[in-house]
């Protein structure tokens, strides 16, 4: 029972169950082979293409996790893939290893100001974090579309291709660069003292105040964080697919990510986070994308049939809801009444 008890159980069953039936109708599905140094699989596939969604969600984590939400990473990852290729595309030779790191640069900058500009309305101005970050939601998006004239802009550039669509180490470069993110992310949050800080802002901010944590920059920080992310996930995609695309790039991926990190165990309401957690929820969520077509659910209803696994995994997790089906005990029988001794003088 202990085992049913624990935070991960659920969303480890639930990925083991994706995995089963994708197995079940695609034989040798979870084989993975060696070809040319690299590593190829079904199961390197969803890392791969989970990496984006993996990083955006660790950013969301932060967020949550003071009692905030950040509506505007799908934005975005589309405003720096956008600034991205707009640099590489005007460069002289876009296999120019110094002109694609500065585009990377010019890319993470932007995604600082971003995220500055949310952390400036939620902890400095004090406007609700939903929307807040509704606002750059919905102008981002245009931002990137005029930041590509409307078009989609297609780069050629070997060099920019390999941080999407790569590999180092036999392994897909997106998953290394998730790795190395989630392990400084838990470095940062778990070996200090920053993870306790946030849990406290978001758990309870008025003992956070009465024992001086700075709360502001605190919250300014992790929308920071979660815009980083954010446009690490967006330099990923444009990369995999070599073009910026303003207006489908990230579309959505907020949705998936607040998703990933509900699926993970934290509560929206703040305080205790788990990174773990919402790693396997963005990975749970790319399975399913797999399972999808896997299985052949029609292109209409996807979305239904996405939305009804997601609310049952959520289901699943619940504590009341799971406390209501399991089994009562029968109340303890009473102890046997003491017997009454008659004492005779």
């Amino acid at each position: 029972m202990s085992l049913l008890r624990h935070r991960l159980f659920w969303p480890l069953a639930v990925l083991a169950a994706l995995l089963a039936v994708n197995t079940a109708f695609t034989p040798g599905f979870l084989a993975i082979r060696v070809q040319d140094g690299h590593l190829y699989g079904s199961l390197i596939d969803i890392v791969r293409f989970g990496a984006p969604l993996i990083l955006v969600a660790l950013g969301m984590t932060l967020v949550i996790a003071t009692g905030g939400i950040d509506l505007s990473v799908g934005s975005v990852v589309a405003i720096a893939g956008a600034l991205a290729c707009e640099y590489i595309v005007d460069l002289p030779d876009q296999d120019d290893l110094a002109g694609v790191l500065t585009a990377i640069g010019i890319a993470l900058a932007a995604a600082v100001v971003l995220g500055a500009w949310n952390g400036l309305l939620v902890a400095g101005f004090g406007v609700q974090p939903i929307v807040a970050t509704l606002v750059l939601m919905v102008a981002g998006r245009g931002v990137a579309q005029l930041i590509t004239a409307g078009q989609n802009t297609s780069v050629t550039s070997p060099t920019f291709k390999v941080f999407g669509g790569g590999y180092w180490l036999t392994l897909p470069f997106p998953v290394l660069v998730a790795a190395a993110a989630f392990l400084l992310t838990a470095l940062l949050t778990r070996r200090t003292a920053l993870g306790l800080l946030l849990e406290s802002v978001g758990g309870n901010p008025a003992a956070g105040r009465l024992v001086g944590i700075r709360a502001r920059g605190l919250v300014a920080t992790v929308y920071i964080a979660a815009a980083l992310c954010a446009a690490i996930a967006g330099l990923m995609i444009s990369s995999n697919v070599s073009t910026a695309d303003g207006n489908n790039a990230g579309l959505w991926i907020e949705l998936d990510a607040i998703l990933a990190v509900v699926i993970g165990g934290t509560a929206l309401t703040g305080g205790r986070f788990h990174l773990t957690g919402t790693v396997l929820g963005a990975l749970i969520i790319q399975t399913l994308s797999t399972t999808i077509y896997t299985v052949g659910v029609p292109p209409e209803t996807t979305l239904v049939f996405k939305a009804v696994v997601v609310l049952a995994v959520c289901l699943i997790q619940s504590p009341r809801l799971r406390a209501k089906f399991r089994r009562r005990r029968p109340p303890a029988a009473a102890p046997a009444a003491a017997e009454k001794v008659e004492v005779t003088a």
